[in-house]
């Protein structure tokens, strides 16, 4: 069994994929194609379609004009070491698109993504609930997150 997350894309599907794959390590387009018969998005040809990773994970695209909006009910969740890893990410992906609370943005595709250390995940694991309060309440005042101030809180300081 193959699971694989599917991605519309009203247009511009390539170019979102050639830059995801750009910035994620492991990641490469798989194969590129177009639907070859007449279907409700368009006559045949018209339709584009890609499968990709990104690091270890499948992904299908569609560039197939409008249907749905990308919306928030669907993020892709990247978890990095260190900061400038997170840093690099953040800004390829803020560029033309919107920044929100605690890591999230959506790209100028708006497909929304959340940039997040790997370390918050381990803070927000620790037995005290005083240091994951503490952890929380940091990240909320934050739009894009910061490993050391998250660090700090845990620590009290």
């Amino acid at each position: 069994m193959k699971v694989t997350q599917h991605l519309w894309f009203e247009k511009d599907m390539a170019a979102a994929v050639s830059l995801y794959t750009s910035l994620i390590p492991g990641s490469k387009v798989v194969r590129s194609s177009a639907v070859m018969a007449d279907n409700p998005s368009g006559p045949a040809g018209s339709v584009k379609m890609m499968s990709f990773t990104l690091g270890d994970q499948n992904y299908m695209a569609i560039e197939a004009g409008p249907l749905d909006p990308f919306n928030h009910a669907f993020s892709i969740m990247v978890e990095c070491d260190t900061q400038a890893e997170l840093d690099r990410l953040w800004d390829a992906l803020k560029a033309g698109g919107a920044v929100e609370q605690c890591g999230w943005l959506k790209d100028r595709w708006g497909l929304s993504w959340q940039i997040a250390p790997r370390r918050l995940g381990e803070l927000m694991s620790d037995p005290d609930p005083q240091v994951v309060r503490r952890v929380t309440e940091q990240m909320m005042r934050m739009v894009k997150l910061d490993i050391a101030p998250l660090e700090a809180a845990a620590k009290g300081s």
